[in-house]
Parts: C-alpha cells; structure tokens; sequence
C-alpha cells in the first residue's frame, strides 16, 4: 500500500512539475491571485510536512533507513520545486510579506538556496551516511528558517 501512494504521489507531483514548467508566468499559470496563494501554501504545507518526516530519523528516534530516507528526499527534492511560480507579480498576499516582491532577487536566491540545499540532503541519503543526511537536514532547515525570517509574516 506505502509502495502505491508512493508512485501516486511521484506521478501527481511529477504532472504538476511539467504542468509548472509549461507556463509562461505565474499570471498564466493562476486564474486569480487567490489561486496562486492557495497553490503555494499547499505546496509549502506538503513540503513542511514531508520535510519533518525526517526528523525522528535525523534526530535517532526511529531507525535508519538508508533505502526509505532516500525515497523521501527524492519526493523533498520534486516537491521543493513547486512553490516558487506562485509567487508572480500580482500575487500578493497570504503569508507572504511585501518584501517577497520588493526584493524579488533576494528572494528568488532565498528559494534557489533552499532547492540546492534540498539536492544535497538528497545526495546525502544517497550517500547511505547517516551523518551526512543530519548535516544535510540542517542545512535545508536554516535554509527554510532565513526565507521564513526574512520573507513570512508571522
């Protein structure tokens, strides 16, 4: 059963990825602003949540496993690539704060921070190094806690 949600969700995540990359903009790619703020709270939502999966491994209160950890931090890696086309011009709001858009390259380096962050902890569990996937993981936190601490409203 794990093994089928598992392919559900690739594929699903997979769809919206492509679906992602073939809009022009987050304009095109929203019908209304509201849209956009919803799409990326859910994408940030599933993202958070997945991410603290890993925590009781990381921290050595569940087991390691080097084949499941790796399974994971392949869906974080497709997953921390959603969020960021609804983000566009026009799509204020949410939980975002204004600087989102007043310092767009900040930003944007923010969340280019977070993804690179994110395929390190991915060749981390690929390495099969428990050591490796905490020094990963927490790097992808303070990658997540700058963004929040200079981009969310509280």
């Amino acid at each position: 059963m794990k093994r089928t949600a598992y392919i559900l969700t690739t594929a699903c995540t997979s769809l919206l990825l492509v679906l992602g990359a073939t809009s022009a903009s987050a304009q095109s790619a929203f019908a209304k602003p509201e849209d956009a703020i919803k799409y990326r709270q859910s994408a940030l939502s599933v993202l958070g949540t997945q991410f603290g999966r890993l925590a009781p491994v990381v921290r050595e209160q569940a087991p390691f496993d080097a084949a499941a950890v790796q399974k994971q931090t392949a869906l974080l890696t497709q997953l921390a690539a959603l969020p960021w086309e609804a983000f566009g011009p026009g799509t204020e709001g949410g939980k975002a704060r204004d600087d989102v858009w007043k310092e767009t390259p900040k930003f944007q380096q923010a969340a280019t921070n977070m993804q690179t962050a994110m395929a390190k902890l991915d060749d981390a569990a690929k390495s099969g190094d428990l050591a490796q996937v905490k020094a990963a993981y927490g790097a992808v936190g303070q990658s997540c806690k700058a963004c929040h601490d200079s981009f969310r409203n509280r």
